[in-house]
């Protein structure tokens, strides 16, 4: 059997990411008609906690439901930083993506379309209204690196293009040693975020896997292939009760909660996807016993 060409994995911890990643997977097995592995790393003091539901409608959709150690990676604890503990776990995949559980796919889409071979596909961070520009020379010098010439547009802050600062809710990257002295790109994120965590800078949680992310990709010896807008449509801010906009195709939203989902009119097609794969809409009307016997 060949091997996917794309793993996708999301953080399963229960109770709310474990039901938006059950969305999030029948969203996927939606709309991807490639095989693509898809993996749901839940923290180990909690993965007892999954309930039987989520553990079914995953068995179903065939995604691998993984533990991990995030004890003491972080002082003190960040758990936004889970999904850097989850990206460095091993996978069989040349390409890997990382996808916060709040995202959903609304269109038919293809691996092709998210990978770019020599760098990591990202998408511009929202804004960065929580701290000036000047606060990216302490961060680069605290690694050593130069500062780089490219400023980008961020996706809802256009006065003037900035620094590069991406999403850190969608990460495509390639798996294995990318530097000469052997390291992973996720390698290189995780060291590089160590070393800004110890720096004396505002605001360091929860930003600084995004704030770290930009100089792990250059670092990295790769570059930043920015998805367009379709790939990565973020609701609620200054959209938030707006429509979606009927002039984009739009491929995946990030919707943050629940209400803002339904405010756009997509919970009901979530849940219409959940119940094309498991038969049922709502997560207490699953029988996870008889799910798994229907095979």
């Amino acid at each position: 059997m060949s091997v996917p060409n794309l793993s996708i994995f999301f953080v399963v911890d229960p109770p709310k990411y474990q039901d938006m990643g059950c969305y999030l997977a029948a969203s996927i097995r939606t709309h991807f008609s490639e095989d693509l592995d898809l993996i749901g790393y839940c923290p180990a003091e909690t993965i007892a906690d999954m309930d039987p539901y989520a553990l079914a409608i995953y068995k179903k959709l065939n995604v691998d439901i993984r533990p991990i150690d995030t004890a003491g990676v972080f002082d003190p604890p960040y758990p936004h930083g889970n999904k850097m503990v989850a990206a460095m776990q091993p996978r069989r995949t040349p390409y890997s993506a990382f996808m916060d559980s709040d995202m959903l796919f609304i269109g038919a889409n293809t691996s092709d379309n998210i990978i770019k071979s020599g760098h990591v596909s990202v998408a511009p961070a929202t804004s960065m209204m929580w701290s000036g520009q000047d606060i990216w020379p302490h961060i680069y010098n605290a690694c050593d690196m130069p500062l780089p010439e490219e400023r980008i547009w961020l996706s809802r802050q256009r006065r003037k293009k900035l620094m590069p600062y991406f999403n850190a809710g969608l990460i495509v990257f390639p798996e294995g040693p990318v530097t000469d002295e052997g390291e992973t790109f996720v390698d290189v994120w995780m060291r590089l975020a160590q070393i800004i965590d110890q720096v004396d800078l505002i605001k360091k949680r929860p930003y600084l896997d995004q704030m770290s992310l930009p100089l792990a990709i250059r670092a990295a010896g790769l570059d930043w292939n920015i998805l367009p807008e379709e790939q990565h449509y973020i609701l609620g801010g200054k959209l938030r009760g707006k429509p979606l906009p009927d002039n984009m195709d739009i491929k995946m939203i990030h919707y943050r909660n629940m209400k803002v989902l339904k405010e756009v009119g997509m919970l009901r097609k979530a849940k219409s996807m959940l119940e094309q794969h498991v038969g049922e809409r709502r997560f207490d009307k699953i029988d996870p016993e008889k799910l798994l016997a229907d095979g």
